[in-house]
């Protein structure tokens, strides 16, 4: 004979079979995998973007994409169907809510603005198309008239693999990143979104050669193959080596600002002296920066011992002058060891470093002879979307700071 306990036992065990699970039962590994993903931005542009996740327990790793280099969440969990990644190095985080097996939330970007609404579904391959497929592989020449920095022209970077295709504009302060997309409709539309500069590229090939180039919803910009410009003698984009400079050459260099230690550095310290200096001005929350500080850790690295020091003035705002969290992580993600030190804000850039000329750029790299003056100067920094003009980019400043190592110490004049 069943027992009325019994009944209302087997009734609530099959009424917990028969329920559909609970949010919180969505575990880590059931999100594994590739996610189209897009962010508006500007409440009107959505900026789509191939996104990862992986993971296990309640621990979850979310990655966005620059070309082949993955950027990947420093913390992430995921709890009750809500799903938090940190990005330290960037100061930002992604809160979504899994639902339906689509992810919905926002990307707050701490300092640096209002949030961008998130949202993904699992990755599904674009359909095969066969069209006549127009070629625009190779470099061109964008012209602009003229930037908010007085640049005239960009540079235009593809790459194409029959529908597919990736590019980058490369600018007097450095590239997009990879922006990757694919030919449709009579344009290619191409997009990024790495954790920071969210773009949506159309390129549509004209009837003349020339390509409308419209970035986001501005107006378009006409691109011509690099040969052709020249040929036709169009303005060309900047020489980031002649960009900025310094009123008087031949006066040392000054630098006087606190680390993060609170602790005042200046130019005329004994550590300076007689050594090879680059002074980077930069700031943790510049995409361009990023791209640099790979590099320069490795050149401080390998001439450090040979009389190098490099100094970064990083520029950040308000709330990250006081505590520098974003900026300690930059520089843990990049492994910085050289003098890293706290100016000011962005804005105070021309009033803090008042003997750079045309200086305008994040980041912008000063190289001191062994007496302490500006040898040379270069604007913004080609990241690796940029191929062959990232590679040059590094082959120059490595061969500039080998020459002024290979120069006989002098007497300081930095005082």
């Amino acid at each position: 004979m069943i027992t009325k306990p019994s009944v209302l036992l087997v009734a609530a065990l099959l009424a917990h079979i028969l329920s559909p699970s609970p949010a919180g039962a969505q575990s880590p590994a059931s999100l594994n995998g590739l996610w189209d993903a897009t962010v508006t931005v500007s409440g009107e542009i959505e900026i789509p973007f191939r996104f990862e996740l992986s993971g296990s327990g309640s621990s979850v790793q979310g990655s966005f994409f620059n070309g082949d280099d993955k950027v990947t969440s420093t913390t992430g969990q995921l709890e009750n169907g809500s799903l938090v990644l940190s990005f330290d190095e960037y100061g930002t985080k992604l809160e979504a809510a899994v639902k339906d097996g689509r992810l919905e939330g926002q990307y707050t970007r701490g300092t640096r603005g209002a949030p961008y609404p998130f949202q993904a579904r699992r990755f599904a391959p674009a359909p095969a198309r066969n069209t006549n497929i127009p070629s625009i592989a190779g470099v061109w020449n964008v012209q602009v008239g003229k930037s908010s920095k007085g640049e005239a022209a960009w540079q235009l970077i593809v790459r194409q693999s029959g529908a597919e295709a990736s590019a980058a504009i490369l600018r007097i302060d450095g590239d997009t990143g990879t922006l990757t997309g694919t030919y449709r409709d009579g344009k290619f539309v191409l997009s990024h979104f790495s954790g920071a500069r969210p773009l949506r590229l159309e390129l549509t090939p004209g009837a003349d050669g020339t390509l409308a180039v419209v970035q986001n919803k501005d107006n378009p910009f006409t691109a011509v193959r690099m040969e052709e410009a020249k040929a036709k003698g169009l303005p060309a984009p900047s020489d980031p080596s002649r960009f900025t400079s310094v009123k008087d050459p031949t006066e040392p260099f000054r630098f006087s600002f606190p680390g993060l230690d609170g602790k005042l550095v200046s130019n005329t310290d004994p550590r300076f002296q007689g050594k090879v200096v680059i002074v980077s001005i930069s700031g943790s929350w510049c995409p361009n920066c990023h791209d640099e500080a790979p590099f320069l850790a490795e050149l401080y690295k390998k001439y450090r011992k040979q009389g190098l020091e490099i100094v970064s003035l990083s520029f950040e705002e308000e709330a990250q002058l006081k505590n520098p969290v974003r900026l300690r992580a930059f520089m843990k993600r990049y492994n910085i060891d050289y003098t890293v030190l706290l100016p000011g804000e962005p804005r105070q850039l021309n009033e803090l470093v008042p003997q750079g000329v045309n200086l305008s750029s994040f980041p912008t790299s000063f190289l001191l002879g062994r007496d302490g003056r500006v040898r040379g100067a270069h604007a913004g920094f080609p990241g690796k979307a940029s191929g062959k003009f990232h590679t040059e980019a590094k082959e120059e400043m490595t061969a500039q700071v080998e020459r002024l190592l290979a120069e006989a110490p002098q007497r300081s004049s930095s005082k």
